[in-house]
């Protein structure tokens, strides 16, 4: 690890942290939405698009405080990544509860659940790894955990949109697919966000 000869403003890194939090409080409210009634959508799509609203606000702070300190915790450019990564992945999860909204999509197939629980548990490892930014070599087992979860993903959603084209009339496959699709790529931000925070441990070593 090199050597820090200067104090590092942490207000980056605990913008970092902050998002990771909404991206997963995204999950949670996914998760109630997958199983509300009808009526209870619109509320828990509000909900979403204030997680959303709020990762875009600490976002906007993370790029205040990139341009304004003098010495960041972190490269720049890495703290760029990891924020738009934190930002996209939101953004996609409230797409992902649109399409519910919108489609009215009561049932989603057990197999959609468990890609939203692959997807939590992301979540749950990205915020903690966000806290630890600050001690890299803490970080290669998460990196890894997030990579063999993003393969279990993968599977769970090629098996689900094979199920999905099998058991639906041709309509009714894209608007379960729509959602599947999201959490998926939701998956893979979460991914993305791994392979840059490892490839910040192999810069910083």
């Amino acid at each position: 690890m090199k050597l820090r000869f200067f104090r590092h403003e942490t207000a980056g890194l605990d913008s970092l942290v902050l998002m990771a939090g909404q991206v997963l409080a995204g999950t949670q409210t996914l998760a109630e939405l997958l199983g509300a009634r009808r009526a209870d959508f619109p509320a828990l799509a509000e909900a979403m698009r204030q997680h959303e609203g709020a990762a875009t606000a600490q976002f906007s702070t993370l790029l205040t405080t990139m341009r304004t300190s003098f010495i960041n915790p972190l490269p720049r450019e890495d703290l760029y990544a990891l924020g738009r990564l934190l930002h996209e992945t939101s953004e996609i999860l409230t797409g992902a509860a649109e399409f519910i909204e919108l489609y009215t999509l009561e049932r989603i197939p057990a197999r959609g659940a468990d890609q939203l629980e692959i997807l939590s548990r992301q979540a749950e490892l990205t915020v903690a790894a966000m806290k630890a930014l600050n001690d890299l070599d803490s970080l290669e087992d998460y990196w890894l955990e997030i990579l063999r979860l993003a393969k279990r993903a993968d599977h769970t959603h090629r098996v689900l949109v094979a199920e999905l084209l099998e058991n639906h009339s041709p309509a009714s496959f894209a608007k379960y697919r729509g959602v599947a699709d999201q959490f998926a790529a939701a998956s893979t931000k979460m991914r993305a966000v791994a392979t840059q925070v490892g490839s910040i441990i192999v810069k910083e070593s």
